[in-house]
């Protein structure tokens, strides 16, 4: 409807007269507060002028108070309370006040949501209502012990929001889940997948190289952990499942060459949210540190250089290093351990590529998927679709990155500052409309069966979409009910400066395990590492290129620590998409992955986090680790491929 012309004055009148006079607000307030656990208010500025606020607790005592400035967004952090008469909290601001009533429980009490959820799923194998319980576990406390409404707030509040998250990514990865998953249905149908299994065969003869041929893939997609995770999934599944792999071992390849790679490799869509953290938390130190002039002026240089810190600790991040190191270690040497070689040599006598029973991320027994009778199987119909992705995912990360910093740049610089959610949309669309370009113009589908084809292929991952928006739902939940501020509590108490690196690498994996997100973990712990090293003087005579051990091993400890408890959790994104593009019932993936992921964290926090921190050279600590891994699969793994034994 369009208004008439007179009126158009009136109304910008209308809309412009209440914004000139909004005063500031509370903008976001906690729904749930722990015993002792700090938590904290925001306040929104409006445009007029600058307020004070001040905040007390039921008695009258005064937790926090400062001022907002037009336009500004304040947090009041630190607040603290420690019973229930202290609530509800009074907020006064620009002279109104305003009454806060969370619901108050002890900090224990916001680990159960994750727990319950962890421990549902690894028992019964079922990861949905497992999710579902957790998820309406943390509602019932945001909703004050109301069953009833905590199941509304399940939907309204957590499910609604996970998957509306445009910020956050949780949109653009679902839609990029689905497009990549209705360009595997193309392919799968005009016989491109089954070119690339013949195509590969005489090269991936036995299981060995097969495993070999996936970990190379997974290092060659570097630049972002989503697209290496369902492309390799996805175009290597063919691949195993001829040479008898289970679908567990393939999982487990996927994800643990995905998020390592992209945290090693200097140009990938995590460098810039790494350095970015890294460039805060020396900021925050250089704050803290203004009474020593020298050590401050040291680190505000360094805050202008975060990327060169973040390429010292590279060398650190001993669980993603060691994570490749045995995944090609398992691979080369064809051997495996526990629950994994009992997956491998069900796979490999021909008794499954998966458990009986198991419930797939992605449904693949449709005959949907299955190449269209009498089509040649041309390889390249499912290569070229897969390198469009690559390339414009490439492409669009330098475009976007460059329009942000500037065309002068370095190629690391531009990569980090781009916008990855936007070009995984643009490459997976472009796959899609170059398999379809490819079926009808060769005359393999009709346009019908083309878009039959990749409907297909988009209905296969949509029990994978139900458990990934339900973890999101759940990493919500937990931040609502504040479990990562409570971890970090009871895990950071003063220790020797020797083990903070190992203490700082279990309170991430706690935090990452807990919460089921990597990213979430280093956005809390990073900005409050750092100066806490400081003070506890693991930095001092610190500068950008002295390379602390201490140092350096806690930055690296968040890093890596988180990509270990993401790599165990059930409620991660990643692995909840390792299991979707490896067609992997997602609790059976887990419980495979967790023996060697724990192997792989003890073996670098005991010589790696401890051992440099004690003098032991980096070099060496790696080198040790690799011996020991190599050694533990040498005497303890059990070949299980039939044509190898």
């Amino acid at each position: 409807m369009r208004l008439p012309s007179r009126m158009v004055p009136l109304l910008a009148l209308a809309l412009t007269f209440p914004l000139a006079t909004t005063a500031q607000e509370i903008g976001k307030s906690p729904s749930v507060v722990l015993d002792g656990v700090p938590f904290q208010i925001v306040f929104e500025g409006g445009v007029v002028e600058t307020v004070s606020y001040r905040i007390t607790d039921a008695g009258g005592e005064t937790l926090g108070e400062g001022e907002v400035a037009p336009g500004e967004t304040v947090a009041a952090v630190g607040l603290v309370v420690t019973s229930r008469a202290s609530l509800p909290l009074q907020v006064t601001l620009a002279g109104e006040t305003h009454e806060i009533d969370p619901t108050f429980t002890p900090g224990w009490l916001s680990l159960l949501p994750p727990v319950l959820a962890i421990l549902l799923a690894l028992v019964f194998r079922e990861v949905i209502t497992a999710l579902f319980a957790g998820v309406w576990l943390g509602a019932l406390m945001v909703a004050g012990f109301n069953p009833l409404s905590a199941t509304w707030r399940v939907i309204d509040q957590f499910v609604v929001p996970a998957l509306g998250d445009t910020d956050g990514g949780h949109t653009q990865i679902v839609v990029f889940s689905l497009l990549l998953g209705g360009m595997v249905g193309i392919v799968a149908r005009n016989g491109g997948t089954m070119g690339i299994v013949e195509a590969v065969a005489p090269f991936a003869r036995t299981a060995r190289r097969g495993k070999i041929a996936t970990w190379i893939a997974g290092l060659a997609i570097f630049f972002d952990d989503y697209a290496n995770t369902l492309i390799v999934g996805n175009t290597m599944r063919p691949v195993t499942d001829r040479l008898k792999i289970s679908r567990e071992k393939l999982a487990y390849i996927v994800d643990s060459t995905a998020a390592p790679v992209a945290a090693l490799v200097p140009i990938s869509t995590w460098v810039g949210y790494e350095i970015s953290l890294i460039g805060d938390g020396f900021g925050i130190a250089a704050e803290q540190q203004a009474h020593d002039p020298a050590l401050a002026a040291a680190l505000a240089a360094a805050q202008a250089q975060p990327f060169d810190i973040f390429l010292q600790t590279i060398p650190f991040l001993f669980y993603p290093i060691l994570a490749l190191v045995f995944v090609f270690l398992t691979s080369v040497m064809n051997r495996d351990i526990g629950p994994m070689a009992t997956a491998e040599e069900r796979a490999a006598t021909g008794n499954g590529l998966h458990r009986p029973g198991a419930m797939l991320a992605t449904d693949t027994s449709g005959h949907t998927l299955d190449s269209k009778e009498g089509v040649r199987h041309l390889w390249w119909n499912a290569a070229i679709p897969v390198l469009t992705v690559v390339a414009v995912v490439l492409a669009g990360l330098y475009t976007t990155g460059r329009a942000i910093v500037g065309p002068d740049e370095s190629l690391r610089i531009v990569f980090g500052a781009a916008d990855p959610f936007s070009t995984l949309l643009w490459g997976s669309l472009s796959g899609c409309l170059m398999a379809i370009v490819l079926s009808v113009s060769q005359r393999i589908l009709s346009m019908t069966e083309a878009i039959d084809a990749w409907l297909a292929g988009m209905r296969s991952m949509m029990i994978a979409m139900i458990i990934l928006v339900l973890a999101w739902a759940l990493g919500s939940v937990t931040q609502e009910v504040g479990t990562a501020g409570y971890l970090a509590q009871i895990l950071s108490d003063t220790v020797p400066v020797a083990l903070f690196p190992v203490i700082v690498f279990i309170t991430a994996a706690a935090m990452s395990f807990a919460t089921g997100t990597s990213w979430g973990t280093m956005a809390v712990l990073v900005p409050l590492v750092i100066p806490l090293t400081v003070s506890l003087g693991g930095a001092v005579g610190f500068s950008p290129g002295d390379g602390g051990a201490i140092f350096m091993g806690a930055i690296g400890s968040v890093l890596a620590g988180s990509i270990f408890g993401d790599h165990c959790s059930p409620i991660s994104d990643t692995t909840v998409l390792s299991s979707t593009a490896s067609a992997c019932d997602h609790v059976d993936h887990v419980r495979t992955q967790l023996p060697y992921a724990v192997l792989v964290a003890s073996v670098g926090m005991t010589l790696g986090n401890v051992g440099t921190a004690y003098g032991l050279p980096v070099w060496i600590a790696l080198t040790l680790s690799v011996a020991i891994l190599y050694a533990t699969v040498r005497f303890f793994g059990k070949t299980v491929s039939v044509e190898e034994r």
